[in-house]
């Protein structure tokens, strides 16, 4: 599974993806902190994730769209299926490798935090849960965004499925209270943020990556099983 994870980490760095997302994501954060922290003269680092989490509902498609729809349009989702390493371990080997283009992305954010360091005092529990939360629910939009590349040979509609999903679960709540404990951006606003790690918001997280991530070995499975 390690060539797998080396071989799709690099070929993010050896297209533009990877630098696209990359620079997306801290160009966002880049105005968010401006906008609150030197706006507003504030210290409170959190909030800046606040607003950057709804860019993720556009940049991870980005990134997870080619996972395996490229595999399908080159045709050589074959020799990826019946090569000897399993469909688990190429699908973690793919999940974790974007998963580590995120975190990378997300640990850029502290040089964001040590600005703030030297003209603030930020709370740093507060923070570390923020970012924590943060990379949480990044995977997890990772985890989707694979499903959705396994569905399709075509990147465009796996990324309008990502993004059309992510919309829905980002306005749930708006169709009744009973769907708050479904929303990732109500489990990540209503705990992370606050500097808190609330165990039912950190299950949803981490259910929903787990559950997409088993979903597509299925997909995969039972493709292999056809041909």
């Amino acid at each position: 599974m390690w060539a797998i994870i080396k071989k799709e980490f690099k070929s993010y760095f050896l297209s533009p993806i990877g630098y696209i997302y990359i620079g997306v994501f801290l160009l966002s954060c880049s105005i968010f902190f401006y906008l609150y922290i030197f706006t507003y003269l504030s210290t409170d680092f959190p909030y800046m994730f606040g607003s950057a989490a709804t860019v993720l509902t556009f940049i991870v498609p980005l990134l997870t769209m080619r996972m395996f729809a490229e595999e399908r349009k080159n045709g050589t989702e074959q020799l990826l299926l019946t090569s000897p390493r399993s469909i688990t371990s190429i699908v973690l080997g793919k999940f974790i490798a974007a998963a580590l283009v995120v975190l990378v992305s997300v640990l850029l954010t502290l040089i964001y935090f040590g600005i703030l360091c030297y003209f603030g005092e930020p709370q740093l529990a507060k923070s570390l849960v923020a970012i924590l939360g943060f990379a949480l629910l990044s995977i997890a939009y990772v985890s989707f965004g694979m499903f959705a590349s396994s569905l399709t040979e075509n990147q465009i509609i796996a990324a309008v499925i990502s993004i059309g999903f992510f919309l829905l679960l980002w306005f749930l709540p708006g169709f009744g209270t009973i769907y708050l404990d479904f929303s990732l951006m109500d489990a990540f606003y209503m705990s992370f943020i606050n500097g808190t790690i609330g165990i039912p918001n950190l299950v949803l997280l981490l259910t929903f990556s787990a559950l997409f991530i088993i979903l597509t070995i299925i997909v995969l499975q039972r493709r292999k099983s056809v041909k």
